[in-house]
């Protein structure tokens, strides 16, 4: 397995994956799966951005996929990003999600991140909670019933990690172009 920048031609292969996820889990909140074209529009706004969209590939097959998003609009979250990570079911167990995840890990920490968010889909997300813990995550808080899907309601368990010092000092590099205000 190895992990590399992901490419406008694994359009179709995220959105595989994801969709597996809108139709059957609660890791994600869509409840429509997107096409590949709406991948290929997602992918390149975060590359644009400068931050990492990975994917984690064998024998040619893309096995998950992980990346950066900024947090929030507003100009003083520009040194916390949001993460996200999606593993094909085939796939699971096997350390995709902490390999493709830690590389986003790595890569945010190269561009100056303080803070990454990870907020996860269902208190019962067992996998999920265990990767970011595995990762250095630590737990933050969880949002009691923020989504309605597959006829339930969902929680949400915030997750952070400090990187390049956290909030220990102030920041050297300027942080993300986020825009807003």
């Amino acid at each position: 397995m190895i992990v590399r920048p992901s490419l406008a031609t694994d359009a179709a292969a995220l959105a595989a994956i994801y969709g597996h996820h809108v139709r059957h889990g609660f890791g994600t909140f869509e409840e429509i799966p997107p096409t590949p074209e709406d991948m290929a529009g997602r992918r390149a706004a975060i590359v644009e951005r400068g931050l990492p969209y990975l994917v984690a590939e064998d024998a040619g097959q893309v096995l998950g996929f992980a990346y950066a998003g900024p947090f929030r609009p507003r100009a003083a979250y520009r040194y916390t990003v949001e993460d996200s990570v999606y593993v094909a079911p085939e796939a699971m167990g096997r350390g995709v999600g902490k390999a493709v995840l830690g590389e986003v890990l790595s890569a945010c920490e190269a561009l100056g991140i303080r803070q990454v968010v990870a907020v996860i889909g269902d208190s019962g997300n067992a996998g999920s909670i265990a990767l970011h813990r595995a990762l250095g995550f630590e737990p933050s808080g969880v949002g009691k019933s923020f989504g309605f899907k597959h006829g339930r309601w969902v929680d949400i368990v915030w997750m952070q990690k400090a990187l390049n010092g956290g909030d220990t000092t102030s920041p050297d590099a300027p942080g993300l172009s986020l825009g807003g205000g």
